[in-house]
């Protein structure tokens, strides 16, 4: 009954976001605009975005590596496109992340190591994300002299700091030591085998620095992609985005992705836009038909992960082919 009211709460909120948002926006200029798009430009950013998620299944193997695990890089592309699926179409709590290390977990039969590597190849990724907004930012207040930007740099540097020193926190031994004698008090001694477990999964990374820092920088690889996708989506508007705001806001709306209120970030992700593009003063109306663009590809792009959960689900209830024949 939880899941249900929260799932109905997350689709209200999504439709009254787009609703308050088209209230705000005249929803027949919006359309003019998005069925003015450059064709071939949307092609391309689909692919780009094809070639992100790809990029991305690199990384996740870059570390499970670091743990010793080796999983057939395709079998990684199926559990993320399955992830994405659940994360964009299905409105129950199961968010793509779980999907990703269940499969994952079936496959290799080390439920906790999968886990910790989602929550490390998160964690990996907005650093790289919010590191290069501020940079970003940076750059923009001295590019274009406008001051009302620090704020932004202050923020995600903030953000960054705070995921930084999350990490550095999961890496240390004292530190999960000290955090292990909580599980000595009696109420939380069942939980004691599933703590020491995770905590040798995450010493798994502890001194696997080249591992981190190639994971760093393929997220860094996977945000390149995923801004020209942003650029590209502008470009068969008509442009007027300029790339270095894509740089600089593209990072900030993943991060406000992060809240879970919506169904697959619908509402959020066009509020997002809107928001932090008006920022930089670029029209609503553009702001929200390129959300909306994005939210295509992000949809698009979900849709193999569907096809492969549903053969996978065929190939379970299919009976062995020795019980056929010798039911003939």
């Amino acid at each position: 009954m939880r899941d249900r009211i929260v799932t109905a709460a997350k689709i209200l909120v999504s439709l009254g976001l787009i609703a308050y948002l088209f209230r705000r926006v005249n929803l027949a200029d919006v359309g003019e605009t998005i069925a003015s798009a450059n064709g071939w430009l949307l092609v391309l950013a689909l692919l780009l975005y094809f070639a992100a998620i790809t990029l991305g299944c690199v990384k996740w193997n870059i570390l499970l590596r670091a743990q010793g695990i080796r999983v057939p890089f395709r079998s990684l592309l199926s559990y993320s496109f399955i992830g994405a699926f659940f994360s964009n179409f299905l409105p129950a709590n199961v968010g793509g992340d779980v999907m990703r290390g269940y499969g994952l977990a079936r496959h290799t039969s080390r439920t906790t190591e999968a886990a910790v590597s989602v929550m490390v190849d998160r964690l990996v990724g907005f650093m790289a994300f919010m590191s290069s907004a501020v940079v970003a930012a940076l750059v923009a207040v001295v590019a274009t002299g406008r001051t009302d930007l620090e704020g932004l740099a202050v923020a995600a540097g903030g953000a960054l700091v705070v995921l930084a020193f999350g990490f550095a926190v999961i890496l240390s031994r004292r530190l999960r030591a000290l955090a292990e004698r909580l599980f000595r008090w009696q109420l939380l001694m069942p939980l004691a085998p599933i703590y020491s477990r995770l905590s040798e999964a995450v010493g798994a990374y502890r001194f696997r620095y080249a591992a981190l820092a190639a994971a760093y920088f393929t997220s860094l690889g996977v945000l390149l992609l995923s801004n020209l996708v942003n650029y590209l989506l502008a470009q068969a508007l008509g442009g007027g985005i300029s790339l270095l705001y894509v740089f600089l806001f593209n990072p900030l709306v993943a991060f406000a992705l992060l809240i879970p209120i919506s169904v697959g970030g619908l509402g959020v992700n066009q509020g997002a836009y809107v928001f932090f593009y008006g920022l930089a003063g670029v029209p609503e109306r553009l702001a929200l038909a390129v959300s909306l663009l994005m939210q295509m590809v992000i949809y698009v792009s979900s849709l193999p992960g569907g096809i492969l959960w549903w053969r996978g689900r065929a190939k379970q209830v299919m009976p062995p082919q020795g019980h056929e024949s010798a039911a003939g």
